[in-house]
Order: C-alpha cells, then structure tokens, then sequence
C-alpha cells in the first residue's frame, strides 16, 4: 500500500526538478492542453497533474497512448519510457474525470503531446556510390547530376538540414578544384577552371568523395555520411561547323539545309544571332539544330556571311558560348565584263616609236577576282580610218595596254583613230569604244614679235593690279595644246619678285602686272628680261634662243610715302599698381623718305598715358583702374617731319592686371530684410557680398564676422558659400523696430582687405508673410489725430471762405437795393 504513494512521491520529484507543464505550473483543472517533450527522455518522467470536482474520483486516458502514456487516479499525467519522434510526432489523447462508479462526470478533453526532435539519426546516401557523365566545356554552374541523403531528424530543425561537400577530387591537378556541389541541393557541376579544362583525351574519369553532414555542418558533433561518385568525361559537341560554301543564284527550292548544329544533351533549343546586323536575313534553324539559307544568294551583292548559333535550355539560359558560322557566296560567271566609260582615250605624240606604250585598257568584271569568272581577254576588231594602213594598234591580250604596232604616226595625215576593243571571259563578249588622239610635238620655239619693249616710268605708288604693258610671242606648234601654249617668266631686273606675267589662254599675250608695291627707294629702275617657254618639253635637238626673250626697262619715280611702323598693334601688360611713370611699351616707325619722326598719342580718354614724342616710349602718368578698364585701347600716331607731314597710325593695347584693391561690399540693396515680430523662435536672414576685383577661377572666398563682440550676445554670422552669409538672432527678445548691425566681409586677397558693412533688418509685424506697418509708424505719414485735425482745419477754411464770398454777395445785394431806390426818387413821374 505504500508504493503507490511512494512511486507516485518520486515522479512528484522528478516533475518539480524537470517541470514538463506548458505554462509552467505543476497542476491544474481538467482543460484542453498541449505539452512539448524532447524524445529520447528517461522513463517514468511526470507530464502534469489534473485536478477535478467532485464527485470525480479517478481519471480514464484514451486515444495514440501507444502504452506509453498513463494516468494516476489521483489525475497525474506520466510517460513510462522515451519518446521516439521518428516513430510518432504528435500524440492525440483524451483525457476523462470519473466518479466512483466510473461514469463520466468531466471531459473528455483533449492533450496533445508533442515529440520534440533531437539529433539522434546520422544521414544517410541514398547510394553508396553514384555515376554521371559531363560534356567538355558544359556551361560552369549547370548542374549534369545530383546526389541525395536523407536524414529522419525534423527537417524543420537544424537536426535534420543537411550540408553537401566535395571533400576529394581525383586526380586534382595542378589543385584546382573542377567540379562543384551546391551544398543544399547536392546538385554537382563544373567550375570555370572545369569548363575550360576538362578534356577527355587527357582525363576521361575523375572520381570524387562527397561527405553530408546534418546540423547544417554548424556543430562539431553533427552526424555524416559519405558516397563516391564517379564522372566520365565526354567529348563537347558542341562546336562550330566547317566553313560552308553556297553556290550564288540557285535555283533549287528554298530553305537548303547547309549546316548542322548540335548541343552535348536534348532538349536544346536554338537560335540564330545576325552578327552583321543585316536588313535582310536570309538564314534560319530548326530545334534540331540543322541550319538553311532560305533564299538564292548573290555573291556581287554580298560575297560572306557571319553569324551566330546558340543554344539555351528550357528557361531561355543560355547553355555555352555561341558558335561562330562562316558562309562564303560561291561565285558563277553571270556577269559580263563592262567598259570603263563609253569612250576610252588616249593620245600618242606623232614622233613615238614603234611598240612604245599609249595607255591601258582596263574593263571590269563584278565576278569574283582572281577567278576564271574575271579573267579578261582583250582584242581589236575595228580600226577607223584605216589610213595609212589596218593594223596600226595592238593591245596587249590579258593586261590591255595599246601599244604602237606598225609606225609613227603623223597629226597631218590624220589627228585621230577610232577603236573597237572586244573584251571576253569565258562565257561573255563586250564592245567598248577607244579614241586615239594624234598630238603634234613640241619642235617649234617661242618667238617674240619685238626683242625690246622700250621703256615705262611710273609713280612707286602705282595700285597693284595695274597692267602696265602688254607682251607677244607666237609658236607655230598645233594652237591651243601645251606645246603652242606659252608661258612667260622674268628671268631678270625683278629680284623681289613685284611684277608678274600672265597670259591670255586664247590669244598668248602676256599681261605685265604689278603683283607688289613698287619701292623708289629700294630699287628706282628695274632692266627687265622677258622669256617665252612651253609647259610641254621641247623635242631633243631644238632648245630656246634669243628669239624667245624680249627687254624693258621701268623707271620708278619716288613719292613722298607716309611713316611704316613695325607693328599693326602693339601689346603690353601691367599691374593696375604699378608707380607713376613707369615705361609700358615702345613703339617704332619708319619714314620711307628718311625724315624724321614725331609720335603722339590718340583716344587717351582717361589719360592714363603719355608718349616721348622722339623716341616713342609709352609711360603712365596716373594711376590705372583694371576695374575701370581692363585693357586700356590708344592710337599712336606717327607724323613726319618736314615734307608734307604725312602720318600713320598704329594700336597700342595695355592689359592690366588685377591688385588686391577694392574692399568687399554688399552686392544689391538690403533694405527690404525683416523678420516678423514678435519673434516665435530665432530667425534668420541671408545677404550677399560682392568684389569689384578679378576673381580667380574659384569665385570669391569671402569671411564673415560681427564688427563688435557686444553684439554676439544678440546676432551671429554663419557662412554659407563664398558668396553668401546668413545673419541670425541669438534670441527672440527683440523690439519692433529697425536694427542696423555692422558686419566685417574678408576677401582672403593678398593683402587681404576687409569692407565693414551695414545691414538694415526690420522686426515688424507680419500679414501673410509680409512686413506691415501701421501708417501712425510709417515715415512721412501722418497719424490719425493728425488727419483729423488737417480735415477740420479744411472745413473750416471752406466754410470761412463761404461766409465771405456770402457776406459780399449781400453787400452787393443793399447796393444795388439802394442805388435802385437813389434812381427812383430822381426820376420824374410820367403822366
């Protein structure tokens, strides 16, 4: 009798050390509940204790018990051995109060137990050893097989997720790893250094030792398992065709098939890529890889073809590298050769010897080059006229050159010969139309009409341009050909190269031109040489002779010219600091006569400058102002003396450079700045500083700062870029009023120089964020009690004005009265 007490005192024990209970509590009413307990628990361990209402006196546990699960009648809950998950994981009992009569006064509840997983099963591979087989150059990271372990842990809980890895890879040269595992999946592919490497006539197999281990390889006491797997390597067939040859205009049915592409495994499907980029495409693929031209090809339109092949799996990846495919166009004879023009034509000098060469012939053939389809074969067949004889022209069979076949010819016996040339390939003849142009030979010289042109004077500043004299030669050659075309030269009395001849294309008169000034003092009479040439070489044995030459004399006469100076503008430039007489520049002058020179100066509107008027050296004699004007612009001007006083004038340009010498200052009126009053919070506002010198690339870098340190307590300055500040108040304790505040602005120059300036800010009272003031505060407005006060002192003028003007009109009203009365009385009666 007392061991059940005892047992039940020991689970009681056990209960209280281990506390089982889902809320945390050793007993409770008799209620649904659901308990959690970790399999593999020793046996004996207590669940939970029940407690029910009489008249219950005992407890009855039914459903998945498995007799494992028991009940204490006192309605203690207990398992008598260990859980085992994998057998079952949820336990769905019934739980029932009983009286003494073991009728059911409570329940039945229900009390799910759930089993609560532990690491207790080591995965498992499905094989011991696993076989695959994989394509030289597969696509890295494609998976070509899997291997697979199971684990009977939860495989919701780390017990049960499993972790792959390739831990030995045979052989493994050069210790690069070439196959991968994803360590999830399983799945095993290659890796890059795979994908290039893997060659079967090198290595065909490769073996590999794959562990698996549970706790997802996180814990040094995870349970794993091993498998060898055992790869073949096969050859890639996946590879570009031979170059394919298509003959062009076929006449067979379209598509052809011309190619075959192939991937390493079914259920590739294939695409064509247009490398070229053409407007027409004239190929295709099948999902079997064979690939067509789908139309007669031309090969003078387009003799090669370039695209791509390429082949993608099920989701559009695709699988490999695309292939490159070549198509060449074969070419047929289908073009007859054509004529370089519609007429050809060369000229042969009437003295050429027997077999020289007069010109090529050369006709075309859109055929393919260097073929028998283009391979031209020349032929005259037509001579006219045939004077003086047939056959006075050959051409050479393969290369076209016409060579003089019988004689020389003579331009008097007949100036020009018409050819018909047939030109042939294999299967095609042409026509083409050449003219021979007999020209005469240059054995006649130039000869002038008259050997002495006299003489000519003429003023040195006579206008270029000017024909002074005209010039003849005649040539008896054939008119209007270079060899009867003359060409005049000065061959002397004209070193500086002021006189030019040209000559008139029709007539062969020779214009003598001033092409440069004429200079009296340089040289004042020029003794002329005229020669007369041809642009075509004379023949050997005739040269030129006196008859072709011809004399002048030109007389230059001086005129008194004006002063020449060195330079159209000179340049200089200065600080805008530099001292008071500083030189600046120089200037020079020339007077062709050799007079003297006096310089001075125009447009010196600000007076910056002065000239010594001898020596023409420029110097300051005030102070200069970049900021006034940068570059300063004067005119010099150089006079003669004596003579008629002729002068000249040239620009001198002073650039000056800036100095550190305006101050900052505000850039725009700021009297419009106020805050609204009274103050909510500290405010704020933003004002701009300008520099009237040059700035560097950087713009102005300007410092900001209160002029008193009485005023920190109130307001402070904070920069915001180089240009712009902003002014802020300390505090909200402000009156409505203007406040003027002094600011300090550094413009960081070298020397630096500080402006102090005054910004205005206006506390006022604000209506829909603008300042408003009352016109009794406004300047120049008056306040209401003034107003009134102007308004009654206006009544009271007008109305003494009215008073007045009604007081004289009654005046004159008793005037009139009695002065009309005064003519009454004197007025004699009427009978």
């Amino acid at each position: 009798m007392m061991q059940a007490p005892l047992h039940c005192l020991c689970l009681l024990i056990l209960y209280l050390t281990i506390g089982y209970s889902q809320e945390g509590k050793f007993s409770g009413p008799l209620e649904p509940k659901t308990f959690s307990i970790f399999e593999g628990q020793e046996a004996s361990q207590v669940i939970f204790q029940f407690k029910a209402s009489p008249p219950a006196v005992t407890f009855k546990l039914t459903g998945e018990t498995d007799g494992i699960f028991q009940i204490q009648p006192d309605g203690l809950l207990y398992h008598n051995r260990a859980l085992d998950r994998e057998t079952r994981a949820v336990h769905k009992l019934q739980l029932s109060a009983l009286d003494a009569q073991g009728a059911i006064v409570e329940g039945p509840v229900p009390i799910t137990i759930e089993v609560k997983d532990i690491n207790d099963n080591r995965p498992t591979f499905l094989q011991r050893k696993y076989e695959g087989s994989v394509r030289q150059n597969s696509r890295p990271g494609k998976p070509f097989m899997y291997v697979n372990a199971t684990d009977l842990d939860d495989p919701t809980t780390p017990n049960g997720q499993l972790i792959y890895e390739i831990v030995i890879q045979l052989p493994k040269i050069n210790n690069i790893m070439y196959f991968q595992i994803n360590n999830k999946t399983g799945a095993i592919s290659l890796t890059l250094e795979g994908s290039r490497a893997l060659d079967p006539s090198k290595n065909s197999n490769y073996n590999l030792v794959v562990s698996v281990k549970d706790m997802g390889g996180q814990n040094e006491n995870s349970f794993s398992d091993s498998t060898s797997v055992d790869i073949m390597v096969k050859e890639n067939i996946w590879k570009a065709p031979k170059p394919v040859e298509i003959v062009e205009n076929s006449t067979d049915p379209h598509p052809i098939k011309i190619t075959q592409v192939q991937w390493n495994e079914p259920g590739a499907q294939y695409f064509l890529v247009d490398k070229e980029k053409l407007p027409r495409f004239p190929f295709s693929i099948d999902q079997e890889g064979g690939i067509y031209v789908t139309q007669p090809l031309d090969r003078e339109e387009k003799d090669s073809y370039v695209f791509y092949a390429v082949a993608k799996d099920e989701v559009g990846q695709v699988l490999s590298f695309p292939l490159e495919i070549h198509v060449k166009v074969k070419d047929i004879n289908d073009n007859p050769p054509t004529c370089p023009s519609a007429v050809t034509v060369f000229e042969v000098q009437e003295n050429e010897n027997i077999g020289s060469n007069i010109g090529t012939f050369t006709a075309h053939d859109d055929d393919e080059e260097n073929t028998a389809n283009s391979v031209l074969v020349y032929r005259i067949v037509d001579q006219i006229p045939t004077f003086p004889k047939e056959g006075l022209f050959l051409v050479q069979t393969y290369s076209g050159v016409f060579q003089l076949a019988e004689r020389s010819l003579k331009k008097q016996d007949t100036p020009q010969y018409n050819l018909t040339v047939e030109v042939a390939d294999k299967d095609f003849k042409t026509l083409c139309h050449v003219q021979v142009h007999v020209i005469d030979i240059n054995d006649q010289i130039p000869i002038f009409e008259k050997s002495d042109y006299g003489s000519l004077t003429l003023a040195e500043d006579t206008v270029v341009g000017s024909t002074i004299l005209t010039i003849q030669a005649t040539d008896a050659d054939e008119p209007f050909t270079g060899s009867s075309k003359i060409l005049y030269r000065i061959t002397q009395g004209d070193s500086d190269r002021r006189l030019g001849v040209d000559t008139d294309p029709q007539t062969n008169a020779g214009y003598v031109i001033i092409k440069r000034p004429l200079d009296f003092e340089t040289t004042a009479i020029h003794d002329i040489v005229f020669q007369a040439e041809n642009p075509e070489p004379l023949v050997s044995g005739v040269n030129y002779n006196t008859s072709s030459s011809a004399t002048f004399r030109l007389i230059v006469t001086d005129v008194n010219e004006v002063p020449e100076f060195s330079e159209r503008v000179y340049q200089a430039k200065v600080s805008e600091d530099v001292a008071i007489g500083t030189k600046v520049g120089n200037v020079t002058a020339r007077d062709p006569e050799n007079l003297d020179i006096s310089y001075s100066l125009r447009d010196n509107g600000r007076g910056w400058l002065k000239i010594d008027p001898v020596t023409g050296e420029i110097s300051t004699v005030a102070r200069l102002d970049r900021e006034a004007e940068s570059v300063y612009r004067v005119q010099v001007v150089a006079t003669e003396i004596g003579g008629s006083s002729l002068s000249s004038i040239a620009s001198f340009h002073l650039t000056l450079s800036d100095v550190n010498d305006n101050p900052p200052r505000l850039a725009k009126d700021n009297s419009g700045l106020f805050l609204c009053h009274p103050l909510q919070t500290t405010g704020s506002v933003i004002f701009e500083a300008t520099d009237d010198d040059q700035q560097s690339f950087r713009g102005p870098q300007f410092e900001f700062s209160l002029s008193s340190e009485i005023l920190q307590k109130d307001w402070q300055v904070s920069k915001i870029n180089g240009t712009h500040a902003k002014l802020s108040t300390r505090h909200t304790n402000f009156e409505e009023r203007v406040y003027s505040i002094p600011i300090h602005i550094n413009d960081g120059g070298r020397p630096p120089l500080i402006g102090t300036v005054s910004l205005q800010v206006t506390f006022c009272k604000c209506v829909e964020g603008s300042c408003f003031r009352p016109a009794g505060h406004q300047s120049g407005m008056p306040t209401v009690g003034m107003a009134v006060g102007i308004l009654l002192t206006t009544v009271l003028v007008i109305g003494i004005i009215l008073a007045v003007v009604f007081i004289r009109i009654k005046k004159n009203e008793g005037k009139d009265n009695v002065e009309s009365a005064q003519a009454s009385e004197a007025q004699p009666l009427k009978n």
